[in-house]
């Protein structure tokens, strides 16, 4: 077994005090970066789609309406008003995070990464709170310090989807109208209650199936909430008969007049984000891209990245992936175009816009580029394969790596790249396919209602690969030297 060793590193927030006195200082530094980035963008992207006469109307749609998998927001209200509601999720998120005094880890970073990124597609400043406060109380009752559970009430926002659904769809048996929300008694204390339960139920699964992918699934909460949101849906909606929500259909003229417009934004946007970020850590890190060369070359399994190198490298980290992540979308986009028997897909959508974010959830904690190319690389395998056999039976390819329902899977199948670290690029790029085969299915098992079903669909997918290894003993090829 080979050791993956790494020369010391000694940024200038390292040693015995970067984690204890800065790392939390640049993390609640750069969440606030990202919250102000997209207020700055609101009014820019409120001219460009010009939805400045709208703007109050489509913020009030989006707080309103059920948001199950996949609800765009950009569709929904508009550029601007998902824009303004991913700012003030964010900066909610920025006033717990200080206001907790959460010791900074990795893992605070990524609970707000997800929130961030679920703003675009199904989380927004009404549904949010229930779960959150639900582990809140939980905190209170068992007397143990919020502070250690920030992050699992911002995992638990995962659970938006059902809050909406039942604050103004599931006690009117289905009676919704954009714009008309009608609200009973019922529903306002069955949303609440259902988040209050659900702030006990979330802390005492993340454990358990942890251990169940021992680790190989970086968006760990995601197959926790995935399985508890498998039983809810199946109680509220199978077990008592209930009307399921029909997929809602979203008219916006604007939208789809716009497609370059959005696309053209969105580049800029990230470019200038992405590229912040790395002069940032550049900058804090001595002035040098010192210990990313050390970073990049680590399994990314089991360690912690904010503590072995440093929260400046990781911000490097953080930029540099996304512009890779950004460079992958819009080689994908144009796919079609190249080789026109592949389907049309879709673009920056709201979506699109938010997995990009979930992508780098865990860029702190064992993400890096190396590893996750040879997982998107089984996706694109997968492609290949597909295409191969509709050209034998003259069938027509039924989707390409466009398609939204793959963008969101790769984006939470990257959380398998300790697959790849650990076992080689052939595992990572096994992973891959095995997660691309099953993630357009996994949704249907909670009726499309848990944001995190990206995750999830990740723990399944260890959860099979990993008794196979076992099974035939093959053994990890790379170790860290921690």
């Amino acid at each position: 077994m080979k050791t993956k060793e790494h020369a010391p590193h000694i940024s200038f927030y390292d040693a015995e005090v970067h984690h204890g006195k800065n790392a939390g200082k640049i993390i609640a530094f750069y969440a606030f970066f990202i919250s102000a980035s997209f207020l700055i963008a609101t009014p820019i992207a409120m001219r460009l789609t010009g939805e400045t006469d709208m703007f109050w109307e489509n913020l009030f749609r989006i707080f309103t309406s059920p948001s199950r998998l996949v609800t765009d927001y950009f569709r929904l209200g508009g550029l601007g008003s998902t824009f303004f509601n991913a700012a003030i999720c964010g900066l909610a998120c920025n006033a717990i995070i200080l206001l907790s005094r959460v010791k900074a880890s990795a893992t605070t970073f990524a609970g707000y990464m997800l929130v961030i990124a679920h703003c675009f597609y199904g989380l927004n400043f009404v549904n949010m709170w229930p779960p959150f406060i639900g582990v809140l109380l939980y905190c209170f009752i068992t007397k143990k310090p919020f502070r250690e559970n920030v992050h699992v009430s911002l995992f638990s926002t995962a659970l938006g989807p059902f809050i909406s659904d039942f604050l103004f769809r599931y006690t009117l048996r289905g009676d919704f109208e954009f714009g008309e929300p009608k609200i009973t008694a019922f529903g306002v204390v069955l949303a609440i209650l259902f988040g209050l339960a659900a702030g006990f139920v979330v802390p005492s699964l993340l454990p358990g199936t942890t251990a169940m992918h021992r680790g190989f699934n970086m968006y760990k909460a995601g197959l926790a909430i995935g399985i508890l949101g498998i039983f809810i849906y199946s109680f509220m909606y199978k077990t008592l008969g209930a009307s399921e929500p029909e997929p809602l259909v979203i008219e916006n003229a604007a939208y789809d007049a716009l497609p370059y417009q959005y696309r053209g934004f969105m580049n800029i946007f990230f470019l200038i984000l992405f590229s912040a970020t790395i002069l940032m850590g550049f900058f804090f890190n001595r002035r040098s891209f010192h210990g990313y060369k050390q970073l990049v070359h680590s399994t990314g399994y089991g360690v912690d990245f904010l503590d072995k190198f440093g929260m400046p490298v990781c911000l490097i980290n953080v930029g540099v992936y996304g512009l890779c992540i950004l460079a992958y979308l819009n080689l994908i986009f144009i796919l079609p175009e190249i080789f026109p028997f592949l389907p049309q897909g879709v673009g920056f959508t709201g979506a699109t816009v938010g997995v990009t974010f979930a992508a780098l959830t865990f860029s702190a904690d064992g993400q890096h580029p190396r590893t996750v190319a040879p997982v998107a690389l089984g996706y694109a395998l997968l492609l290949v394969v597909v295409c191969v056999i509709c050209a034998i039976f003259g069938a027509d390819v039924p989707w390409t790596l466009s398609t939204q329902g793959y963008i969101n899977g790769l984006a939470f199948a990257t959380g398998l790249c300790p697959f790849a670290g650990k076992y080689g690029w052939k595992c990572g790029v096994l992973a891959g396919f095995i997660s691309a085969i099953i993630c357009t299915s996994t949704s249907a098992m909670h009726g499309s209602f848990v944001l995190y079903n990206g995750g999830f669909t990740a723990g399944l997918t260890a959860l099979v690969l990993l008794p196979f290894l076992d099974f035939y003993k093959i053994k990890p090829k790379f170790e860290d030297d921690v």
